[in-house]
């Protein structure tokens, strides 16, 4: 029996990186998966690497689109019941200089990562079973990179709904917590627009900058927050950096 045999749960922005690093650690270990994507490609990408391992639902769901959170809600329910956990691991990152941040830059940030965070736990939160988990993916914002400034904005945003959240949900013993990745080895580096030189130049950054010596590995962020769902059973209101000690002042 795999070590989430049984298990249902939902992984917003799944489709690549850490989100499809904890579908499929769910999936390989017996459990059930509704997973979200916007991109096409890594849609069947994922399919093609979940279906041989086990059962995951993947569709094509855009967070800021208050239609297709609905409807997931809708589909989480008719495959999957009753929630035993949600990854709301969706977001986007372009960087911009506050002089080129354009109100339409900044509320795309706000739409996904925070707007989209909100209501995909609003929606799917009659669904997930009492003494169940949030898991939010937040960022290691204790220490700011120049031209980032509506990003980690939305992303402390994602914090604290975390921890209200949390709050909220304790009369149905519903843990909420976030893992807060620092440099983490993903095909995009977590900002879609770079180049192959720029992301090569952004991972060679996170070796010198992180503690540890090195990027992370979403292996690595997805162990994080399986742990926070299902074994970290007295854990709630909690951010929990996976970073190397980038943002720990070691």
């Amino acid at each position: 029996m795999g070590s989430f045999e049984g298990k249902k749960a939902v992984v917003t922005g799944g489709t690549h990186g850490m989100g499809l690093a904890v579908a499929r650690a769910l999936v390989a270990g017996g459990g059930e998966v509704v997973l979200t994507g916007r991109n096409e490609r890594t849609i069947e990408e994922a399919r093609s690497v979940l279906t041989p391992l086990g059962t995951a639902h993947v569709v094509r769901s855009d967070a800021a689109s208050m239609a297709d959170v609905r409807a997931l809600g809708d589909l989480a329910g008719e495959r999957l019941g009753t929630i035993d956990a949600v990854f709301v691991n969706h977001g986007i990152a372009e960087p911009e200089p506050l002089e080129e941040v354009t109100e339409e830059s900044y509320d795309r940030h706000f739409a996904i990562n925070a707007k989209g965070a909100f209501f995909t736990v609003q929606r799917l939160a009659p669904l997930v079973r009492d003494g169940g988990a949030f898991v939010f993916t937040t960022v290691a914002n204790d220490r700011i990179f120049p031209g980032m400034s509506a990003y980690s904005g939305s992303k402390e945003a994602v914090r604290a709904f975390a921890q209200v959240f949390a709050a909220e949900f304790l009369p149905r013993r519903i843990r909420v917590n976030a893992v807060a990745p620092g440099f983490i080895e993903t095909p995009t580096m977590g900002v879609a627009t770079m180049s192959d030189e720029e992301r090569a130049a952004f991972q060679k950054q996170g070796d010198e900058m992180t503690p540890l010596g090195r990027n992370g590995t979403v292996e690595e962020v997805a162990a994080a927050a399986l742990f926070l769902a299902f074994d970290a059973t007295f854990t709630t209101g909690v951010e929990l950096p996976v970073d190397g000690g980038f943002a720990q002042g070691i």
